[in-house]
């Protein structure tokens, strides 16, 4: 435990039911997974400490909590470099070639974050459905391009449906502003992301087919599994590329970097993820990349391969630093 953070003892036990939903809320203002847990954990200290002024026949506690994460996550992001879109939005697609471009900081990129911290359980399939859809990459990055408090509105309003008076009780504003700030930024996620593709539910049976052909490295397997226009990219890096074709080609053309990887699959944003562990040269496979892998017709649409910040995403999905021989998809 950090210093300065409660214990558990601490923490009230109705506030933990509403850790995994307020996780999420933070993940989505502000894009990394560990500045989300963080904001959380500090959430709950301030609660703690300002109980005393809780006023249980003004608010009830979700919303009381919900109101400390808010400005706390708007006081974060007054410092805070934002977070920028996906590689496929920075700039066109790079030519076939080894140029990577010049790897950018961890705090330009939205980083994924695993179901189990983002994603609380609920009855309802279609209320499950948004929620997932709502912390996709591509929906987590353009909520980047919003003004700190329309992102807030968004995320609380049409993800979590909040009252409208509600969402001015928490942001100590007016619901006219409330309505106002909402429809700007529903406008500009329109804009941003126009006729964006609906993606189909996370495949298991996609996943391992496309695990076996990367163990066994049957490039022409992987490839079947590509969507036409699908994407690849590689954070921290800008460097991305547009079509199945593209991407055989960069396939063939690096010959085999990966050989002696395995693969371990998880959830992350919604959907489906491979941890990707690598020989590091002393006989250890240690972590490489994490790929969010999101699909699109029966076949990979969009690839994304975290580099950035690897060892310390394997911890958060609950991860060795280390494979130990979990998994593996290799045919023997």
């Amino acid at each position: 435990m950090s210093e300065g953070q409660p214990s558990e003892s601490v923490v009230p036990n109705e506030w933990e039911r509403y850790r995994v939903e307020l996780t999420g809320y933070c993940y989505r203002m502000l894009g990394s997974p560990f500045d989300a847990e963080d904001a959380v954990q500090e959430t709950f200290l301030r609660a703690w400490r300002s109980l005393s002024t809780f006023d249980e026949s003004r608010s009830s506690p979700r919303t009381w909590l919900y109101r400390i994460a808010t400005n706390l996550c708007l006081d974060m992001l007054k410092s805070a470099t934002r977070r920028r879109e996906l590689a496929v939005d920075m700039g066109p697609a790079f030519p076939l070639g080894p140029d990577l471009g010049t790897p950018l900081p961890e705090d330009s990129w939205v980083l994924p974050i695993t179901d189990t911290l983002a994603l609380p359980r609920t009855a309802d399939p279609l209320g499950q459905t948004m929620l997932r859809e709502s912390i996709r990459l591509a929906f987590v990055a353009a909520l980047q391009l919003l003004p700190p408090r329309q992102r807030a509105v968004l995320i609380l309003r049409d993800v979590l449906s909040y009252a409208a008076s509600e969402v001015a009780g928490i942001l100590e504003t007016t619901t006219a502003s409330v309505n106002s700030a909402l429809q700007r930024a529903r406008a500009t996620l329109a804009d941003s992301q126009p006729g964006s593709a609906r993606l189909d539910p996370a495949s298991e049976d996609l996943l391992t087919r496309y695990c076996e052909a990367f163990e066994n490295d049957d490039i022409d397997a992987l490839v079947a599994l590509l969507h036409e226009d699908g994407t690849t990219s590689m954070p921290p890096y800008p460097w991305w590329l547009r079509g199945r074709a593209a991407i055989e080609a960069a396939l063939r053309a690096a010959g085999n970097p990966c050989a002696g990887s395995r693969l371990v699959p998880v959830r992350a944003n919604g959907t489906t993820a491979v941890a990707q562990y690598s020989p590091d040269g002393e006989g250890h496979l240690r972590p490489f990349g994490l790929t969010v892998i999101e699909w699109l017709d029966g076949k990979a649409f969009a690839q994304t391969t975290f580099l950035v910040e690897a060892p310390r995403l394997f911890r958060m999905f609950g991860l060795t630093d280390e494979f130990h021989g979990a998994a593996s998809y290799t045919s023997t």
